[in-house]
């Protein structure tokens, strides 16, 4: 790989690749550290790739599987009684997100993201591909390797899950409020 190509990568799709996983880990260090590996395949892998989807749907391929395998070895360390790894049901979230990143965000940001870590990983990173990273359906199912169908399947359960959890906390935090204002 020339130089020249892997610096067009990097200036064009660093800062989205950087994004998508930390709003995936949710941790800078550790998305700083999977954002180099992705680097590491792509400079290792350039050369097979065969250009059937973008070079933006293949990096983000690359950091899908990047952020997999750390969630992969990350469960292995914590519960090593797992003898499987089951994406559909485990999370996608290190729930330790900086409190600087934290306090860039508005409050219904915040809610959407504290509410999108009870997502399963599948979800959540369809959500952030195509709302965050904001690719088609189609480059989000190259992305993942997945078809059309599923990533709306997919998306349309998560937006119901986010929605359902978002109103009902904005309901109890509406009674909460009529509550003191009662008292006061």
């Amino acid at each position: 790989m020339r130089d020249s190509v892997f610096h067009r990568i990097y200036d064009s799709y660093h800062q989205d690749l950087f994004q998508f996983l930390i709003y995936l880990v949710q941790n800078r260090q550790v998305a700083e550290d999977l954002t180099q590996e992705v680097y590491i395949r792509v400079l290792k892998s350039y050369d097979s790739f065969q250009g059937k989807s973008s070079e933006k749907t293949w990096l983000f391929s690359i950091a899908k599987n990047v952020a997999i395998d750390h969630f992969r070895k990350q469960a292995v360390r914590k519960k090593r009684q797992f003898d499987s790894f089951d994406w559909e049901t485990m999370q996608l979230a290190s729930g330790e997100m900086e409190p600087a990143d934290i306090t860039l965000l508005n409050d219904e940001m915040q809610l959407m993201l504290h509410h999108l870590n009870n997502c399963t990983g599948d979800q959540k990173m369809v959500i952030v591909l195509r709302y965050f990273q904001q690719l088609s359906i189609s480059e989000t199912a190259d992305a993942l390797g997945w078809t059309e169908s599923k990533v709306k399947t997919t998306q349309h359960r998560a937006i119901h899950h986010l929605r359902q959890a978002m109103s009902s906390e904005r309901e109890e935090e509406h009674v909460n409020d009529k509550k003191e204002v009662h008292r006061s």
